[in-house]
């Protein structure tokens, strides 16, 4: 009898199949790409000369938006790729296997984590050409550029709960974009204090502007960093609990 697989094996068996599929289809990594770099020269040259900032040069106040926003945008396809892989029967394929059934899902995560860490790395290196600079030191850098990695990590596992749930590639690509209300009605482009007083209350505590709010504390020095850090940490654990306990529910019931 074949014993099964561990939990650490088998996600890696099912991780390394879909940064195969990325690396085969380059056009995952270039889309992703496109969506962030145009982001960033269309608030950086066109709508940055119109944007008060009170202070903070533009490119420094949106930099930090970008990255996070880039974040969650980057993970919108793993929930076209978890309905696809549903459509065609691979994900019941998968389930026959002497494996646990967790691993199918903590796999296709972490390929898509990587995919957002790359399209991070290259946008991060394009946002200093266009000037973007550090002022409270490269750790701190560092330390921003994880947040925004685990950012994105936490909404990989919302865009595959929301893949599992449709289980339709088509629905599943036209729910990711409910994503755009939380990266607009934020704090990434423009100051929340510019917003009329209804809207201003959701865009301040929601978990973009959290998140950009501790990425740009980070990178611009810009006053305490624990408390920043905290609520954005406890944001993202938030979303990683109710999401990957959707997911795996799902993935086990169908």
């Amino acid at each position: 009898m074949i014993g099964e697989a561990g939990l650490g094996t088998a996600s890696w068996v099912v991780a390394r199949r879909g940064l195969r599929r990325t690396f085969r289809t380059p056009q995952i990594i270039v889309m992703g790409l496109v969506q962030s770099v145009a982001f960033l020269l269309i608030f950086r040259y066109v709508f940055g000369g119109a944007i008060d900032t009170r202070g903070t040069g533009y490119v420094d106040y949106m930099i930090p938006g970008v990255l996070t926003v880039s974040g969650l945008f980057a993970g919108m396809s793993a929930a076209v790729a978890v309905a696809d892989d549903a459509a065609s029967g691979y994900l019941d394929r998968l389930k026959s296997l002497p494996m646990p059934r967790t691993a199918v899902i903590a796999g296709q995560v972490l390929a898509d984590t990587v995919r957002v860490a790359l399209i991070l790395a290259v946008t991060a290196a394009l946002a200093f050409a266009v000037g973007f600079r550090v002022h409270a030191g490269w750790a701190a850098a560092l330390a921003a550029f994880g947040l925004c990695v685990l950012f994105g990590f936490a909404f990989v596992w919302t865009f595959v709960a929301l893949g599992l749930l449709t289980a339709n590639p088509q629905a599943a690509q036209g729910v990711g974009f409910l994503a755009l209300p939380l990266s607009f009605v934020s704090g990434a482009y423009v100051p929340v204090e510019t917003m009329p007083g209804w809207l201003r209350g959701f865009a301040e505590n929601q978990p973009v502007t959290v998140m950009m709010d501790a990425v740009r504390s980070l990178t611009q020095d810009t006053g305490p960093h624990t408390g920043d850090i905290t609520f954005a940490l406890a944001w993202t654990a938030g979303i990683i609990a109710v999401s990957a306990t959707i997911a795996v529910a799902r993935f086990q019931r169908s």
